[in-house]
């Protein structure tokens, strides 16, 4: 993993910990840094789920990944507001 792939897992991981943050009804009350590391762990697994289920590289876009992670990360962010006691607003 060379530092392109770590800068393009950083902005991957801040943009599907947004998109997760704003299909979630309600505000969180957790800070942008804590949604990027919530965003990257939610692209991990879903590239990890998209993995198990047997589909390989696809030419274009991934939309089921993208959804798959941005699902992973709305799970993440409001398993830590659970763990944190963060309530929404």
């Amino acid at each position: 993993m060379d530092f392109g792939d770590i800068l393009g897992l950083i902005v991957f991981g801040a943009v599907i910990g947004l998109l997760a943050r704003i299909v979630l009804p309600g505000r969180q009350n957790i800070s942008l840094v804590i949604t990027v590391i919530l965003g990257i762990l939610g692209a991990l697994i879903g590239y990890w789920l998209w993995g198990l289920i047997g589909e390989g590289d696809t030419a274009g876009i991934d939309w089921i990944r993208w959804f798959i992670s941005i699902a992973a990360a709305a799970l993440l962010v409001v398993a830590y507001g659970a763990m944190t006691g963060r309530r929404r607003v």
